[in-house]
């Protein structure tokens, strides 16, 4: 409700200050312009949140992703110990991550939201110690292959949308290492 409002009193004082300097016209021009570009960058993202929910749908029926989760299965369960036997959760953590790992957050939020569902089931009303580091590690997450941000990139024009690899890994690592580090701190802080 709040950022509806910012943005509205934003969209109001740029329209008053437009026609207040007399560029009425070039303000609804840059409203049409930007419209325009938002439907292109809709459907170009579309495009390629299909694909890779499509690579995604193949690696799974191949078996490739299981085989990416009996990878991630030791450190999920070294991050994970009160779960590292029920194998849903484990399953559900593990296939978020892998959507992160890809760079599709959108396709990673749902299977989040499962995996949360599913740990909720021992504390409800209560987020667990585990529940919040959950979450700190789906926001942050780790991305091998930032498949989203290089659409956007692309769409803008970009003629080598994946050039910011080593930024992407090197800044993914340090976000989810120091959300690790500050879950775990606070977990040890508020259970003495």
């Amino acid at each position: 409700m709040a950022m509806a409002l910012i943005w509205t009193g934003m969209v109001v004082a740029a329209l008053l200050c437009g026609l207040a300097t007399g560029n009425g016209p070039a303000v609804a021009a840059a409203a049409m312009e930007g419209a325009a570009a938002a439907v292109e960058l809709c459907l170009s993202m579309a495009g390629v949140l299909c694909l890779w929910m499509g690579v995604m749908e193949v690696m799974k029926r191949s078996g490739l992703s299981q085989a990416l989760t009996r990878l991630l299965r030791p450190v999920l369960k070294r991050l994970y110990p009160e779960f590292a036997r029920d194998r849903a959760v484990m399953d559900s953590i593990a296939a978020n991550v892998s959507a992160n790992l890809l760079g599709l957050g959108n396709a990673a939020t749902p299977l989040g939201i499962q995996a949360a569902r599913q740990m909720s089931r021992r504390t409800p009303g209560t987020a667990s110690d585990a529940l919040c580091l959950l979450v700190v590690c789906n926001t942050a997450s780790i991305q091998l292959i930032p498949t989203t941000v290089a659409s956007v990139r692309m769409a803008a024009g970009s003629t080598a949308p994946f050039d910011i690899l080593p930024a992407v890994w090197l800044a993914s690592a340090l976000s989810v290492t120091a959300g690790i580090v500050a879950a775990k701190c606070f977990a040890r802080l508020w259970r003495d």
